[in-house]
Formats: C-alpha cells, structure tokens, sequence
C-alpha cells in the first residue's frame, strides 16, 4: 500500500476491521496520497466505509440467484436467451440437454452443420427446410407459439417431439433486444395420448359388441318369448273353451282339461319368469320408482293369496296398523316381489301352519331412513348349506323332486328387484322351526294425492246378449288354429258378431276398406306386411281410419308392447289369451267404435 501512495497512487481495497471492543466488520477503505512540489509524500487522506450492510444484501442475492439458477436449470422447460442476432446468451439444463450447446439455427453454427445435425418435420412427416426453422425465422421478426415440430438428431439418432415458443423482448422503444425460446419435451404426453386414443377404440368396439350383443340378446328373448306363447296360446285356448264347453265335459274329460290348463299355466309362468331375469341381468328391465304405499300393496296382496292360504289352512297375519309405510319403490315390481315372499311361506309350510307379515321403521327419528318388511313362517326351515344356495336361479333345494310347483326363479327375480329399487334383502332359518325372510328399502314421504290402485281386479266374465245388435269383427290371423280358436271363442261368448278372417295383411286391409267391421284383431308377425305397418296404412286411409285395432300378439316383451301402443292400437293383448280378457277387450272397443262413430 505504501508503495502505491509513495509512488503518488491512488489505493482501494477492503479490509476485516477489528474495533477495540472486540467486534469486527468489513470495511472499504480509499487512500488518496497527498505529494509536494517535489513529488514526495507528506500525507495520505483516508476514506473508510462500514460495508456490512452491503455484504449482507449482496450474499442474500447471491442466494436468491443461485435459487433461481437451479429452478432455471431444473425446469421441465427449456430456455434460450438469444440476442436481437439469435445469437445464443444462456441456455437452461433443460434445454442442453434436448438440443445441445449451441443450438441450432444459432449464427454461431454454420447452416450447413445445423442441416447435416438435425432433422425438424410436420406430425404428418414433412420435413421442414432450414429457412423455416422457428429459430430462423425469428431472427427476421416472424416469431411462433404452440408450435409443435418432430425433432430427430441425426447424431445420436435421437427422436422426439417438441412444443416451441419463441416470443421478443423489448425495450421501452419496441426494439426486440433479446429473443427468448421455450421448448418442452412432449413426446410422452403424445405416446399417451396416441395410447388413450387407441384405447378408447376398443373401448368404442367393446362397447359397440356390447350393444349388438344386448340387441341380439333381446331380439332372442323377443323371437323366444313368442315362439314359446304362440303354441301355448292355442294349447290355453282351447282348453279354455272345453273347460266352459256346453254341455259341461264329463268329470274325467275336466280333471284332464284342469291338468292341461294347470300345466300351461305353470308354463307361461316360467317363460314370463326366464325372460324377467334375463332384462334384468342384461339391464333392460325399467323399472319407475315413486312413493308407495306399502298398506295398500299388502292389501291387494292379502286377497290375491287368499285362494293359496285357504286350500293349505294357512293363518296368514297382516299388520294391522294406520301408518301406510310409503318406500321409494315401483309398485307392480313391489307386489311381485311380496306375492313370491308370501306365496313361499305358505307354500313350503307345514299344514295348518302360520305366516306373519310384519313392517317395521328402521332409521332416523323424524323420517326413518329404510322400512324392513318381514316374511316369518313356521315350515321346516332351511339349513346352511341350503342357504348359500338360496338365490341360484332353477335351484329349488331338493323340492324339484316333491309335489310342490315352482320354478326356482322367483327368489332370484326378487332379489334383483330388490336391489333395483335400491334396497337389501336376507333371510334367517332354522331347521324344524321355520324361516324369516326380508327386505328394506328406502322410506319415502307421502305423495300429495294417493289414487287406489285397481290392477288388480281381474276382468269381468262376459255373458251373451241375444237381443244386442250384429257386429262384425276383422281377425287378421296367419295361423289357422289361432283364428279356429278365436272363432269358437266368439261363437260361444258372443253369437252376435259377425267374425271374418283374413291370412295376411294385404287380404286384411281390403277388407276392413269394403265391410267397414266395427273392430279389427290384428296379428303382428304375418307374413309380407306385418300387423304395425298394416295399422298405418289402416290409419292413413279415411275408410278405415276410425276403426279400432287391437294388437293380439305372442311378442311380449315390455318393448314390444310399448311399440304396439306407440304405434296407435287401441289394445295389446299378449298370447296366450284369457278368454274374459279377450272378450272384455272386443267389447271396449266395439263400444268405441260406435261413440267414435256416433
């Protein structure tokens, strides 16, 4: 220092200060040399400054920008920092590591070394020449964003895809001072999406087997149910008429007609039962939720078994209480799943044994949360092992080879439409005492109108009347029994219509244009021309339109309905028939065919 300020220099530095108390700080010290006329030294102004503070300040900077230095380095990101030249400032980590040092379309690499290195194209494979290079554009002012190119170092033989940015940096001038370029690696994002694309293919061809199959699987069921029915209807009906025959069949010819018609009964029962099952497993069977009240369904319940009850000297005990329990339920599937309950209980009971329906709240205090319904019997109950077999559809437990009927289903249909409508269902037993079965499903607040529910009154048996006036009924029918059994039907229960047949529905609709009948019964599945089509031709034309047209069809599944009176007939009627329903049906709608016509 001294030599410095001998030789009239100037000197700066810093210095660790030590106070006389013991502490220290650093200090920037100035030492100006003061010379006289004769260049020496005759003394030396000195400058100190405390720069602790700045110190300070400084390593607290230096540790925010090696902060920032590793977030920039670390970044999923890649930085450029080019000048207004595109000549490259920095580069990130990131964006070594994607594109190495420097870059290309950087001044500082030669165009033909960039070309020779790399290979930038379109998603569609066209390759992109050099001019065109985000980076070279950018030098002229044309600067991209989102723009995705397909990269490939020819080098390393490296292939990726890379989403660019390239955005200026101004001055307060507008000038671009610096050129910034982001870059990010979407090469896996792109795999995965072109992985998730072919993914949902198959899912979309998954899917779309799917609902072939469930259209082919219903189209069965529907072929099924009225290739089963159709033979059924003219075994029913015609075992109807010998049963109600005049004269009466002899005591052995009835025993026989009553085995028929049990038999063809039970039949139906099980197609109706199969068909419910498979909507069900395969999704198809709608089911309406809405408040119910459980009273008034275990009130028609109590009637409809009271045949069953009386012929096995079952006491059968209802809960004799005011609350009406209304459950969050579809009321037909309700019944059905009660009848099937109770119907077991008194079936496999012992004779002149007990059934005890009960209901009972379960849940909050204010609005019980579930309503649990109680089947208990007195029969002779059902081992472990017969209960882990309970709800298998066709197993009956051993009682296929007793006297019983039953199909094996109905527990399974229960249970499904239990859990349909959102509740649980169980069973407790013991052996030699009897078996206490169960349901819950959720409690609901009354509607505001409740309306009595009369689906249960089954049609009235109709009586001839000598003095009412000749009609004429229409039978569009293919199948020769079928319109025999319609004829004697009609000329036994109503010997005043005039009953004319047509075979197909060509044959059917000249008719109904040149007899005007008062009402038409029309096949659906005939031959050429089917029975919906037949009615919109019926409907279009100003001869017939009036005319009522009741559906009588072996296709009965609920969609086929639904279509038939969708598509305007006055009535569906599935085979096999109930003659009171036939009748009672012929007669609505000659009555309104003379209103409508009146």
């Amino acid at each position: 220092i001294m030599a410095e300020l001998l030789a009239g220099r100037p000197w700066a530095g810093e210095f660790l200060v030590q106070h006389r108390n013991g502490t220290t700080f650093p200090a920037e010290v100035h030492d100006t040399p003061l010379l006289n006329s004769t260049g020496n030294l005759i003394g030396v102004i000195g400058i100190s400054t405390d720069i602790s503070e700045r110190r300070r300040v400084e390593t607290a900077l230096e540790l925010e920008r090696g902060k920032l230095n590793a977030a920039f380095d670390t970044s999923a990101v890649g930085f450029i920092v080019s000048d207004s030249t595109g000549c490259e400032i920095s580069m990130n980590a990131t964006a070594q590591r994607l594109l190495g040092d420097p870059p290309p379309g950087d001044p500082g690499v030669s165009r033909e070394d960039s070309i020779a290195e790399w290979e930038l194209s379109r998603a569609d494979g066209t390759v992109i020449p050099y001019e065109e290079w985000p980076s070279v554009r950018a030098i002229h002012g044309d600067f991209a964003r989102d723009l995705e190119l397909h990269c490939h170092n020819r080098r390393t033989g490296k292939r990726w895809i890379c989403n660019f940015t390239i955005s200026p940096v101004r001055n307060s001038d507008g000038q671009v001072m610096h050129i910034v370029q982001t870059l990010v690696d979407v090469t896996e994002t792109r795999r995965l999406d072109r992985a998730l694309h072919l993914n949902n293919i198959e899912l979309e061809k998954a899917r779309s087997g799917a609902e072939k199959a469930n259209l082919a699987k219903s189209e069965f069921l529907s072929s099924m149910s009225h290739e089963l029915r159709s033979p059924l209807h003219t075994i029913l009906g015609f075992a109807q008429l010998m049963d109600s025959d005049d004269p009466p069949p002899t005591l052995a010819q009835a025993a026989s007609v009553e085995q028929i018609l049990k038999a063809g009964w039970y039949l139906l029962e099980l197609i109706t039962e199969i068909l419910d099952l498979a909507q069900v497993e395969s999704g198809k069977l709608a089911i309406s939720r809405e408040p119910t009240s459980l009273t008034e369904v275990l009130r028609e319940c109590r009637a409809m078994i009271l045949p069953q009850r009386r012929k096995r000297g079952i006491q059968v005990t209802f809960p004799e209480t005011g609350n009406p329990y209304f459950v969050d339920a579809d009321r037909t599937r309700l019944k059905q799943i009660l009848i099937n309950l109770i119907s077991n209980a008194i079936k496999y009971n012992r004779e002149e044994g007990s059934v005890v329906v009960e209901c009972t709240a379960v849940g909050g205090d204010i609005l019980p949360g579930r309503v649990r319904v109680t089947i208990r019997d007195t029969g002779a109950g059902l081992s472990p092992e017969m209960l882990l077999q309970l709800f298998q559809p066709f197993n009956r437990l051993g009682r296929e080879f007793t006297e019983m009927e039953g199909t094996g289903i109905g527990l399974v249909m229960s249970k499904r439409l239990v859990e349909l409508m959102g509740g649980v269902i169980g069973v407790e037993s013991t052996v030699g005492t009897g078996s206490i079965f169960w349901f819950e499903l959720n409690s609901s607040l009354a509607p505001l109108a409740v309306i009595e529910s009369g689906d249960h009154l089954a049609p009235t048996q109709a009586h001839p009347d000598p003095a009412a006036p000749i009609v004429t009924v229409l039978c569009v029918e293919d199948n020769l029994p079928n319109r025999e059994l319609i004829e004697k039907i009609i000329r036994s229960r109503r010997p005043n219509i005039r009953l004319v047949c047509a075979g197909t529905a060509r044959e059917g609709i000249q008719i109904a244009r040149t007899q005007q009948p008062d009402m038409i019964l029309m096949d659906i599945n005939l031959p050429g021309m089917n029975g919906v089509e037949a009615l919109q031709v019926l409907r279009k034309d100003p001869l017939t339109n009036h005319i009522p047209v009741v559906a009588l069809s072996a296709n009965a599944m609920p969609a086929d309905v639904k279509k038939g009176l969708d598509a305007g007939f006055f009535r569906y009627l599935t085979k096999p028939i109930k003659i009171p329903a036939l009748i009672d049906t012929i007669d609505q709608a000659i009555e309104y065919g003379l209103v409508f016509t009146e």
